[in-house]
């Protein structure tokens, strides 16, 4: 069974819209506020009533839902999978950083907004409160594996971690992601300290004993015949 202190449960997140004040007005209307539809797992957070379609060179995706509060930028964060239905190479990236992603055409029901820069595949990463670090020993902006061990488990490489006491601690995938693991809201998901010495077989190898502590070669050629990655 899993450490219980190195789990966390997961979110997905599926294709959502964060609009700026000036477009909330341009698509819905001068002076409009967004309405709460239910509250997000993070605090401060949630989904709106309002919903969007988003328009690529190929194909438009409708009743995109917004997310509030409204934001200095908007930001348009979809799958993989809704690149390739709307025409556009969307670079993986982290919340904010949208400088030189594709646009996109934004349409309400009071207006049009052509977006130059803002659609974005999230890159996955963990929110969590300084406590919770300091159980799971992460610290912010560290880089780490999550491990999810159901009947399609996957290690997720390169998850970002966020500190701040403004969150609640869990792990955020895209819909893509969720669903190659077969992984759903709440599932929990281990942090891996070590991949040499959380997954391999073997114990100790002459890999292993020359790497220095945060590194890790897991699907290496000296690996023993009949032994494998867990």
């Amino acid at each position: 069974m899993p450490d219980p202190n190195l789990t966390i449960p997961v979110a997905l997140s599926a294709r959502h819209v964060h609009l700026s004040r000036e477009h909330v007005e341009a698509l819905f209307g001068p002076g409009y506020q967004l309405r709460k539809l239910f509250d997000l797992s993070q605090p401060g957070q949630f989904a709106c009533q309002e919903t969007v379609d988003v328009m690529g060179p190929k194909r438009s995706i409708s009743k995109v839902r917004v997310l509030g509060p409204a934001r200095d930028l908007t930001q348009v964060e979809l799958s993989a999978t809704d690149g390739v239905v709307l025409g556009l190479r969307l670079p993986l990236r982290n919340s904010g950083d949208v400088a030189g992603t594709p646009g996109a055409h934004l349409l309400g029901p009071r207006g049009a907004v052509k977006l130059r820069e803002g659609c974005i595949v999230a890159a996955r990463h963990i929110h969590t409160t300084p406590e919770d670090a300091a159980r799971l020993g992460v610290r912010d902006n560290q880089k780490v594996w999550v491990q999810f061990a159901g009947p399609r488990g996957l290690v997720f490489s390169d998850v970002l971690v966020r500190v701040s006491p403004s969150f609640k601690t869990e792990l955020h995938l895209d819909t893509d992601e969720g669903n190659a693991a077969s992984i759903k809201n709440g599932d929990q998901l281990r942090i891996l300290a070590d991949l040499c010495s959380d997954l391999c077989e073997l114990g100790r190898c002459g890999i292993s004993a020359s790497l220095t502590p945060g590194e890790s070669q897991p699907y290496c050629r000296l690996t023993a015949p009949g032994r494998s990655i867990r």
